[in-house]
């Protein structure tokens, strides 16, 4: 038996009603360029929206002119989608809430989350959005999800409860320390401030 190893999301596709709701709100808000429409080829009735959030992937919506946006909280149950979370820079997260009031759009404000930031609202239909910022930028060559499993080692070898920033800089400090070469034998701390 063998796995069929992904290598990262191709594209995520939600439900929208109107076509101009979907790109107010994809574009309109969160500004992301409306790149590419064409037919739902499974269904002639609905039309199949691109929006590139800026990464590569791509945000697909299909809409439908008979569906109406309804603002009710979608269900959040065993199968369902929690929420989705889209990154942003630190600069940008200092602007979301005001940037969000300033539409009358409710929101969490900002969530600690230790290794992140975040904040919550919803979309014209219900589903609710995060809006997250890394507080740690890997060294390069190195991934956001290899500092992360490094981070939860170092966490939970101490007996934290939740991951927070030194367990970044500790996990960061040790990546480079692994992947980086030097010259010197001896790479541990030292003080020149003697």
């Amino acid at each position: 038996m063998r796995k069929v190893q992904v290598q990262g999301v191709h594209h995520i596709t939600l439900v929208g009603a109107d076509r101009q709701t979907s790109i107010d709100f994809w574009e309109g808000i969160l500004g992301m360029p409306f790149v590419f429409e064409q037919p739902n080829l499974d269904n002639a009735d609905e039309s199949h929206l691109y929006f590139d959030p800026g990464d590569g992937r791509l945000i697909t919506i299909f809409t439908n002119e008979t569906r109406t946006p309804d603002a009710s909280a979608v269900p959040q149950t065993p199968g369902c989608v929690h929420h989705l979370a889209l990154s942003v820079s630190q600069a940008t997260f200092r602007q979301i809430a005001d940037r969000l009031d300033e539409r009358g759009i409710t929101h969490s404000g900002p969530k600690d989350r230790g290794f992140m930031d975040s904040i919550y609202f919803r979309d014209p239909l219900g589903f609710l959005i995060e809006l997250a910022s890394y507080r740690f930028e890997p060294p390069a060559g190195i991934s956001h999800g290899e500092v992360m499993l490094e981070a939860h080692k170092i966490r939970v070898a101490r007996g934290d409860y939740n991951i927070q920033e030194i367990h970044l800089a500790d996990a960061i400090e040790a990546l480079t320390l692994g992947s980086r070469r030097s010259l010197s034998d001896d790479r541990s701390p030292k003080n020149p401030y003697r």
